[in-house]
């Protein structure tokens, strides 16, 4: 099992942040290569399922996602099948003002000979797809409307 984690500080409410990222329709704003999200279903507790398409390395890969943990402002976990099945873990912590975002994905390469001889080439893309998302949440979240500056 392979897992990628990154964390950063976002000059933003708990709140704000674990609301925006609880809207699978937000992900393709902040995530490079997750081309589509549809088929969205919500709960009324925050939990969700969702269709997408990835493009890694130029190859389109298909999934179904769902909410197996919410814990308001707290901790979102979801599970995909399809494409390559993982699993994505988000925290959200109080830091002053802001808030302390984590991000944790645990992916499996298929045991397949072309799969153990791209692990590393995946985990690379991987680490580059969690430092950007987390980036683009930050930028995302801290940027100031139009108007109120």
């Amino acid at each position: 099992m392979e897992r990628v984690r990154k964390e950063i500080f976002i000059e933003a409410p708990v709140s704000k942040v674990f609301e925006y990222m609880l809207d699978p329709a937000h992900l393709p704003e902040i995530w490079p290569s997750l081309v589509e999200v549809s088929n969205v279903h919500t709960s009324p507790d925050g939990r969700s399922d969702y269709d997408w398409t990835y493009k890694m390395a130029g190859v389109k890969f298909h999934g179904h996602t769902q909410t197996v943990e919410a814990q308001r402002d707290r901790l979102h976990v979801v599970k995909a099948r399809g494409g390559i099945p993982h699993a994505i873990r988000w925290t959200f912590q109080p830091h002053g003002n802001g808030t302390d975002f984590g991000t944790e994905v645990e992916y499996e390469i298929p045991g397949s000979l072309l799969g153990r001889l791209t692990a590393p080439f995946v985990r690379r893309l991987n680490e580059r797809e969690a430092e950007l998302t987390v980036h683009n949440l930050k930028e995302r979240m801290e940027a100031v409307p139009p108007g109120t500056a």
